[in-house]
């Protein structure tokens, strides 16, 4: 069964992910998340904040196998500088980048000089970005005057061989949705494995891709699990630290996340992590380590490796 690691949150130094992501392509997990494009953190600000961007290529640099992804966010990209920068990465590693975009929601964004506008607009505007983006990719001369993107003649080259960029898109509100189904091969669920929900957010997509005439089950699944290994199980203690790390599930109520966090013994996680890419169709279930320290990271890694994963 495949299986992908989240290392976020601006928790680790460089030399620990760095470690961290060597260990979990030993292990065999298929891709690793780190931290995305921000600007800078809402607290803790004497944090290092590495730039997403530089620290996705330097670890694809310095891996072999192992796929690495982390966000991109519409308002930081011009949209032919995404899909040059992706192409890029695409001919020095290929088939190993990750192109995983959203709209962001930090309001710390604005102290850099970025717009930030309604969510409405930001979903415009990926919308745009990304039909600009696949039309660059495909080799065209791309001229448009968007409400959001506007490209003068822009080309893009090298251009990616078909299919080897495919574009993924976290998401859960019916609006996004529609960016999924237009756009996207791999759908990142951006919940909690709380099956109703997800089943719902999943209904939602599927009408939007009978809109547009796309089958559902083109696009792939993939969602991060949080988990925590621990010998003597904290069920406070992990929800506590879900919220903490995850401040955009605030409406999502405690009696629905609870049972969604995957914490206990070894063979309590390994087992909860193979019913629930059961349960909800995951073709990349991805254990979330974000914010963990990286002594806990490495125990995690070493406790939950693919290989001792068994589809049910």
């Amino acid at each position: 069964m495949k299986l992908g690691v989240a290392l976020g949150w601006h928790s680790l130094a460089w030399e620990d992910l760095l470690d961290l992501v060597r260990r979990a392509e030993s292990a065999g997990f298929a891709a690793v998340y780190v931290d995305g494009d921000v600007s800078m953190l809402g607290s803790r600000r004497e944090q290092d904040v590495l730039d997403g961007w530089t620290v996705t290529t330097a670890l694809l640099a310095r891996t072999q196998r192992i796929q690495v992804a982390s966000i991109r966010l519409v308002h930081h990209w011009n949209a032919a500088r995404l899909a040059q920068a992706g192409a890029t990465a695409e001919r020095i590693a290929p088939g190993r980048l990750r192109l995983f975009v959203s709209i962001g929601d930090r309001p710390e964004d604005r102290r850099f000089g970025l717009a930030l506008p309604p969510v409405p607009e930001r979903i415009a505007w990926l919308d745009e970005t990304l039909d600009a983006v696949r039309a660059l990719w495909r080799g065209e001369t791309v001229t448009r005057a968007g409400s959001f993107v506007r490209l003068d003649g822009a080309l893009v080259r090298p251009i990616p061989p078909p299919g080897a960029l495919p574009i993924e898109v976290g998401a859960r509100g019916r609006s996004l949705l529609r960016v999924v189904a237009r756009h996207a091969a791999v759908w990142n669920v951006n919940l909690p494995p709380i099956t109703a929900r997800v089943a719902r957010a999943a209904d939602w997509l599927a009408g939007a891709c009978a809109d547009i005439g796309r089958e559902p089950a083109e696009i792939r699944r993939s969602q991060w699990i949080f988990t925590r290994v621990q010998t003597r199980a904290d069920a406070a203690g992990a929800l506590a630290e879900f919220r903490r790390l995850n401040p955009w599930f605030s409406d999502l109520p405690d009696a629905e996340v609870a049972p969604a966090l995957v914490v206990g013994d070894v063979a309590c996680c390994r087992e909860r992590l193979a019913e629930i890419t059961s349960e909800l169709s995951l073709d990349l279930p991805v254990l979330d380590l974000s914010g963990a320290d990286a002594e806990t990271a490495r125990r995690n890694l070493a406790a939950v490796p693919p290989g001792g994963l068994r589809a049910v």
